[in-house]
């Protein structure tokens, strides 16, 4: 492991002033506006959301189809909004981890995970998290912000990777559905034709299930869902994921129920270990009785132990392996989700940058 500080270079993580209103996270509409503001033809709209959400160029002088007195008057009124990473992190098993400013002056985590041909980002979408869970390093945090669209694409954008990236998932820090207009309008920037034209099948979105959010995404995202389910039983979830006792498990599934997940849009069900807590045949019963006849996969996780925590325990590799033949014999897909940068605090759990705000 080596933790180092960024030292990247190149138009696409151009530093924020903070001193000037940003560009990221605007619509070709919202860039209409402001063109017309600064009396340049409405085309130089379109140049620049190509700029942006094509080519990642976070220098107005370096988008050379947009006259040089235009790009000038930009300079001086906006900035575009990308922000270079102020510290990294890196795994050995290649997982990197970058710490990320945000536009407001806090900091989130964000992880890198290399997998063959597969290179996915792990994004955070709020400054801690409201929901409390007692085996999360983020739950521990408290929410201390939410993050705008700017921040989020920008987690992808100026990210070192970002030309190695095939997949993208919101499992970073904070609960989506609970800044569902961001993440929502993050996603749109990336499957847009402006944009990269990503298919939302290189998408996933997770959720403890917020009732105010997740009828609303199902409506609106083409996106896979991931729920962090973790406990079939609703008071012993209760007592370790405070979500349930607003929108119980079972309110949750009877939703889920309502859709079609044969298609393109895959359900997954993320379930952490705990040693000798939820991985007996009881808890496996009662998944296949949960998850009877719904299209869906399980994610099996190893819980990664927090500081000072004595209540979860780590599971046996072989409980696990067994655990997870045990819902394959009876019809639901289960895998055991590979821990990758648990050496840097990057794996499932772990993030956490509570220090970093005090520090700021």
């Amino acid at each position: 492991m080596r933790e180092v500080q960024a030292q990247i270079s190149g138009h696409m993580t151009t530093e924020t002033n903070h001193s000037n209103p940003v560009l990221l996270g605007l619509t070709p509409e919202q860039l209409r506006d402001i063109v017309a503001e600064e009396g340049l033809p409405a085309f130089a709209a379109k140049q620049l959301a190509q700029w942006i959400y094509q080519k990642g160029v976070g220098d107005f002088l370096g988008m050379s189809n947009i006259s040089i007195a235009a790009r000038k008057k930009l300079a001086e009124h906006y900035d575009v909004g990308f922000m270079a990473p102020v510290a990294e992190q890196h795994s050995v098993d290649g997982t990197a981890k970058y710490l990320f400013p945000t536009h407001s002056g806090q900091f989130v985590e964000t992880v890198f995970i290399p997998d063959d041909d597969r290179g996915t980002v792990c994004v955070s979408c709020q400054v801690g998290c409201k929901m409390a869970c007692q085996f999360c390093m983020t739950g521990r945090q408290g929410f201390q912000g939410q993050l705008t669209v700017a921040d989020i694409l920008n987690q992808i954008y100026s990210l070192p990777e970002r030309e190695r990236l095939t997949n993208i998932v919101f499992m970073g820090q904070g609960e989506p559905l609970d800044n569902l207009d961001a993440v929502l309008a993050a996603t749109r920037f990336l499957m847009a034709d402006y944009g990269w034209a990503w298919s939302p099948r290189r998408i996933t979105v997770s959720t403890v299930g917020l009732r105010k959010g997740l009828k609303r995404f199902l409506d609106e995202s083409p996106c896979h869902l991931a729920v962090s389910l973790h406990n079939p039983f609703p008071e012993e979830r209760a007592a370790i994921m405070p979500a349930e006792r607003s929108y119980s498990v079972a309110e949750m599934l009877e939703l889920l129920r309502q859709y079609d997940w044969t298609g393109q849009r895959r359900l997954s069900f993320e379930y952490i270990v705990f040693g000798g807590q939820n991985d007996s045949n009881r808890y496996a019963r009662e998944l296949v009785r949960l998850l009877d006849g719904l299209e869906c996969r399980v994610n099996l996780i190893r819980w990664h132990a927090l500081p000072d925590e004595a209540r979860f325990h780590e599971a046996d590799a072989t409980r696990m392996v067994a655990f997870r033949d045990y819902l394959t014999h009876r019809n639901i897909r289960c895998t055991i989700r590979a821990s990758r940068g648990q050496d840097i605090d990057a794996a499932c759990g772990l993030l956490n940058t509570k220090e970093k705000q005090v520090l700021s």
